[in-house]
């Protein structure tokens, strides 16, 4: 099991997150205090407070969906904004 800190900064951000989570065979899930959230599920990520730092949590690999993650960690974000 992995584990990723990311940051959704829109609400586009939050879809192309969704649809680069559904690529993946298997379960991916998103941390916030005492929430857990399907990371397929476009209705779970956009009910999360898209200012916070999320953690995500994957049970299992998949190369191109952590390098996207790594695009939208917090320190990525930072040096965007």
């Amino acid at each position: 099991m992995k584990e990723k800190k990311i940051m959704l900064t829109s609400i586009d951000e939050a879809k192309r997150f969704v649809a680069e989570a559904s690529k993946c065979d298997f379960d991916i899930d998103v941390f916030y205090n005492r929430f857990t959230i399907d990371a397929k599920s476009i209705l779970g990520v956009l009910s999360l407070d898209l200012a916070r730092v999320l953690t995500v949590q994957m049970n299992g690999g998949n190369e191109a969906f952590e390098a996207y993650l790594e695009t939208i960690s917090p320190e990525a974000v930072r040096n965007v904004a």
